[in-house]
């Protein structure tokens, strides 16, 4: 097993007064050559952005973008649908950015921060037609088991978002004490691992909440949850 870990500290981190912004990897203006990507994972922002304020519209191409939003009201708006559209906390959002897509984040609140996670993976395809879906997923279907919560438009699995990579976005709530393997898809496949709150233990590592740690050429690996536990993983082809 390889295993890489990034401490919630050690993390990117930019105040701009109206969003508050920390990286897992090189973003804008942050760089690390040690944090460029991991597999195809290239962006983990974890943000939060003041009331009415957000990111105005601006062009993505080539890149799977998937947004968590974890409290607050997120609206969005792109050039596919020029309606704004509520995305709260509880749904995921993706968008295929393909051959091009403009689109606009705001905080929809008038007095409530948003809580966020961006993340972006690089495509298995280039140039495809731009793509929008976002889904609502429960919070009790995510208890002491694997709530999938986005897989590859190539598979067929029931329930989930989808996006142009062999990639699995997936999310767990373990209670004190318990114990839960995660089993990697296949041998060229790493698992980013974010304790979203809590406290776990993963091949002798102490995660704290924001902690992350990258698992690669394993076949899986056990979490045990010292507190009550919330994680994100997020699951990509490392070639």
């Amino acid at each position: 097993m390889k295993t890489v870990l990034h401490k919630a500290e050690d993390r990117g981190y930019a105040n701009h007064g109206w969003l508050q912004a920390n990286h897992s990897f090189s973003f804008a203006g942050y760089f690390n050559k040690d944090k460029i990507q991991f597999g195809a994972l290239r962006v983990l922002n974890d943000d939060i952005i003041a009331p009415k304020m957000g990111f105005g519209t601006h062009p993505h191409d080539n890149m799977e973008i998937v947004t968590i939003p974890l409290s607050g009201v997120l609206k969005h708006r792109d050039s596919m649908h020029q309606n704004w559209q509520q995305v709260l906390p509880g749904e995921v959002q993706v968008m295929s950015a393909g051959t091009g897509v403009q689109h606009s984040e705001i905080n929809g609140s008038d007095d409530t921060h948003l809580s966020l996670f961006q993340i972006w993976i690089m495509p298995n395809k280039q140039h495809v037609e731009p793509r929008y879906d976002q889904k609502s997923f429960h919070d009790e279907d995510r208890q002491n088991k694997l709530q999938t919560l986005v897989t590859s438009i190539d598979e067929n699995h029931e329930g989930s978002l989808k996006i142009h990579q062999d990639a699995i976005i997936s999310r767990i709530d373990l209670d004190k004490g318990k114990t839960f393997e995660y089993t990697l898809k296949s041998d060229n496949h790493g698992v980013y691992v974010m304790t979203v709150f809590g406290q776990v233990s993963i091949a002798d590592v102490t995660l704290g909440t924001r902690d992350a740690l990258g698992v690669s050429n394993a076949v899986g690996f056990s979490i045990d949850a010292m507190e009550g536990s919330s994680l994100l993983f997020i699951e990509v082809p490392m070639g």
